[in-house]
């Protein structure tokens, strides 16, 4: 797969683990009042939340011609979910940081 043809993916895996699931995270914290969650608890949260995306995920038909870009949306998957997990996605981290500090 040339890697044009993968760019709009890379991008959205740039972008949805902080737009999502650490948006989705930050709103949760505050509701519960919950000012200064762990890391632990803030990277797994965001984790949470992103998962809830997953059929979009899968949402390509399971035909030729879409097998080798949903084999590659499946590697971005489990590499944004490690990074999260392992702190590093400096997004996520980043929007932690800014929590703590301002909730």
């Amino acid at each position: 797969m040339r890697n044009d043809e993968r760019f709009e993916i890379q991008r959205a895996f740039d972008l949805l683990p902080h737009v999502v699931g650490s948006s989705w995270a930050v709103i949760w914290f505050r509701m519960k009042g919950i000012k200064k969650p762990t890391r632990e608890e803030y990277r797994e949260k965001t984790l949470e939340f992103l998962k809830k995306i997953e059929p979009v995920f899968e949402s390509y038909p399971k035909e030729e011609e879409f097998s080798e870009i949903m084999k590659y949306i499946e590697y971005r998957k489990n590499d944004e979910y490690e990074k999260i997990k392992t702190g590093e996605n400096k997004e996520v981290e980043i929007r932690y940081d800014r929590y703590v500090d301002y909730g």
